[in-house]
């Protein structure tokens, strides 16, 4: 079993232990929090647009969100995870998702691509003409597929939850600024 193959399995589980170190290393404040929710709502907003375009294992993805990026999902995790540190003013908080990142995001990323690889001939075209993770302002010549945002998609992969987990932590890191200052 590769690390890749590894990371997939543990992100989720770690995903609930990195919650619990990130709200004990949280030192927010209302400023902070205001702003790093803004930078959540950019993630979420990603996310939810991707998943509306993602036909896992029928289709390679290569409209909306995808004709920019070919991970417009780990994207707006990652952007996420920045609004989280700002909320938090935590240095150690940004360390810890910068880890998180090198460590279980980019093996899972390369996995992932290399399943699609496997499964879409086409990938490989794909693969040259938008980058990885970085996203292309406009995307290349014959890349966008026309294909339009399905809020079946969206509620298919239950995306909501990604937003219903920024809330509750939001929620869960304003309670420590209201109930556990000092």
């Amino acid at each position: 079993m590769t690390w890749g193959q590894i990371a997939r399995r543990i992100r989720v589980p770690l995903g609930f232990v990195s919650a619990a170190a990130y709200l004990w290393l949280a030192r927010p404040n209302w400023p902070a929090i205001a702003a790093g929710s803004v930078i959540v709502i950019f993630g979420l907003s990603l996310r939810a647009m991707a998943s509306g375009h993602v036909r896992k294992n029928e289709a390679l993805a290569t409209s909306g969100p995808y004709a920019h990026t070919r991970n417009p999902l780990y994207l707006g995790s990652i952007l996420m995870a920045c609004g989280f540190a700002v909320a938090a003013r935590s240095w150690s908080v940004g360390a810890l998702f910068v880890a998180l990142l090198l460590v279980i995001y980019m093996p899972v990323i390369r996995s992932e691509e290399e399943f699609l690889r496997c499964k879409f001939p086409e990938f490989e075209d794909y693969a040259r003409s938008v980058p990885r993770l970085l996203p292309r302002i406009a995307p290349p010549p014959g890349v966008d597929g026309g294909v339009s945002f399905s809020k079946e998609l969206y509620w298919q992969h239950r995306e909501y939850n990604a937003l219903l987990g920024a809330l509750a932590m939001m929620a869960a890191v304003a309670a420590k600024l209201i109930y556990f200052k000092g």
